[in-house]
């Protein structure tokens, strides 16, 4: 069984380390495609949260961003592949962040091909975040260290 275990984290984080190599390899003086994307993103929240709360937000530079991203992913990813809880807990981080800024399908209206193919990616990262908590759920119900009985001394016949 501790096999599939292993295989299975490695299937799964294959997902974010692959992402995380490309964003690397991307990345370049600009930041990358990810950077511009995020720029994007970046400034619609700040311009929503600058009209609704009235509360002005620092600059934040993209490639900070993406750096920041590449490291949750790859360094979160290669610590799941060994079942450390620590590696999960960087990859809630990254997509309880990431999901709602980069899959905006509720800046779009229904009909539009924008918001199903948003709204498949969010959908996507909700499920991945559910699979990151059964894993920290069963993860916590198995004891640190398992006990083992000892078997009782056979009676002496005679």
């Amino acid at each position: 069984m501790g096999f599939f275990s292993f295989l299975g984290r490695v299937l799964f984080a294959s997902l974010f380390i692959l992402s995380a190599w490309q964003m690397f390899n991307e990345f370049g003086d600009d930041g990358g495609p990810a950077a511009q994307e995020y720029m994007s993103k970046l400034s619609t929240v700040k311009h929503h949260l600058a009209t609704t709360l009235a509360v002005k937000m620092p600059d934040i530079d993209a490639r900070h961003v993406v750096a920041i991203n590449i490291v949750l992913k790859g360094l979160g990813g290669f610590l799941f592949v060994f079942g450390t809880p620590f590696g999960a807990y960087l990859l809630l981080v990254y997509l309880a962040v990431n999901a709602p800024l980069l899959y905006d399908f509720y800046n779009y209206r229904r009909g539009e091909m924008e918001y199903l193919i948003l709204l498949n990616e969010f959908i996507q990262s909700v499920a991945l975040f559910g699979a990151l908590m059964f894993f920290l759920g069963m993860k916590n119900l198995i004891p640190k260290r398992q006990i083992k009985k000892k078997a009782a001394p056979k009676a002496k016949v005679g």
